[in-house]
């Protein structure tokens, strides 16, 4: 888990089962979702001037939408060998 504050709270209730394992901080190359962000600023979002919020969030969809149209490139973007060591497929 990252370190967002509702996943740090000594308010969480974890189930006993699950052992929380918290990521360093400043560590986004750890953290899949933000290699999701870095490659969407690449390839749809980068070098651009906005005129205003609503051409933002529309270019965000945008580029939101083109991603979901490639998958494998999700599922790359995604995957820590680490994370699956010891598991067979």
């Amino acid at each position: 888990m990252d370190r967002a504050a509702w996943h740090a709270t000594s308010k969480l209730v974890m189930p006993t089962n699950i052992t929380p394992i918290l990521l360093p901080s400043r560590a986004p190359e750890l953290n899949p979702v933000e290699n999701i962000w870095q490659y969407m600023r690449a390839n749809w979002l980068s070098n651009r001037v906005f005129e205003n919020y609503d051409t933002i969030i529309e270019a965000i969809c945008e580029a939101w939408n083109n991603l979901i149209e490639i998958p494998d490139a999700i599922k790359s973007i995604g995957m820590r060998e680490w994370a699956h060591v010891g598991r067979s497929e």
